[in-house]
């Protein structure tokens, strides 16, 4: 069984219109909802693979008992382990241009969460570490958390031997890297603001030395960097592929995950990280991925060795 933690869960909403302008009415062609959060996206692409995978963190309101009925009707192996708080669950709200492809993303804070949430969601979670073989704690800090909490639940599972992927920005990242976590994975934007350093290969050899494993930064259409105490690798899709990014991280983060539960050597995580990646760039909805693409990109993918920057 795997475990993704997403403390700020979402009801991701996608509208795509023929062609977004500035201060224009629109008209909506499609409308597509799915129970969201980084996490959430992690567990249904581990699922589609074949894996257990039990989604934790918060949801409350109506939005967040939409997300749920989401998950139970639209989601098959994903388990519902959501904590209840008091707060609404917030939404995204995707909007694809269908004449460029280009996607612009709005995202609600989240719900404010209080003392007693946290340490209900907390006992949740060490109970659940007790059966799981990997975690991933994913996206932002919803109001009301401490800036280090993922920092403590990286010390939790590392207490009881699960190795734990991490995938957030800012201060939580930079206070998560602290606690040694197996894996980070920032995208070159979050690398750069850890480090103050725009050059992806002393990056993640700088981001490394903070603590981390393993430092797999996000290049997108570039592909994957990784940085890990096996070596150094580019991981590159054969060409640019067009269409919606949103959650290709999160099936990066899925790919990676499950080749380290499955024991795959890292240039395989990183072929099937990357081929997950742009499968999902196919695809019209975060948190899902063109099987037929995957398939396809699994076979060409390349994977190169890299020198350590001096």
């Amino acid at each position: 069984m795997i475990l993704t933690v997403t403390l700020n869960t979402a009801l991701d909403i996608t509208y795509r219109v023929p062609s977004l302008r500035p201060h224009a009415g629109h008209r909506v062609s499609e409308v597509t909802e799915r129970p969201g959060g980084k996490g959430v996206n992690v567990a249904r692409v581990l699922a589609a693979l074949g894996h257990e995978v039990t989604v934790t963190g918060f949801a409350g309101g109506a939005t967040g008992r939409e997300v749920r009925d989401r998950l139970a009707s639209g989601a098959p192996g994903v388990v519902d382990a959501l904590v209840p708080v008091a707060g609404a669950t917030r939404r995204t709200i995707a909007v694809v241009d269908a004449r460029t492809g280009d996607t612009t993303q709005l995202n609600e804070p989240g719900p404010v969460v209080g003392p007693a949430e946290w340490s209900a969601f907390q006992n949740v979670y060490e109970e659940l570490l007790g059966s799981v073989s990997a975690v991933a704690l994913c996206g932002s800090l919803p109001p009301g958390l401490p800036v280090g909490a993922y920092a403590g639940l990286i010390r939790t599972a590392r207490a009881a031997g699960v190795p734990v992927l991490l995938d957030t920005s800012g201060e939580a990242l930079r206070r998560g890297m602290a606690a040694r976590p197996d894996i980070v994975k920032p995208n070159a934007d979050e690398l750069a603001e850890l480090t103050g350093s725009h050059d992806p290969l002393r990056a993640t050899q700088d981001a490394r030395r903070r603590g981390a494993r393993a430092v797999v930064a996000s290049l997108g259409a570039e592909g994957l960097l990784a940085h890990t105490s096996d070596g150094l690798w580019r991981a590159a899709p054969p060409s640019r592929v067009h269409g919606n990014p949103t959650g290709a991280g999160d099936s990066a983060v899925a790919g990676l995950l499950s080749g380290l539960v499955e024991d795959l050597p890292w240039p395989d995580r990183l072929t099937r990280a990357v081929a997950l990646s742009a499968a999902t760039v196919l695809s019209p909805a975060a948190g899902d991925f063109d099987r037929r693409g995957y398939e396809d990109l699994l076979t060409r993918v390349t994977v190169t060795a890299e020198a350590t920057a001096a």
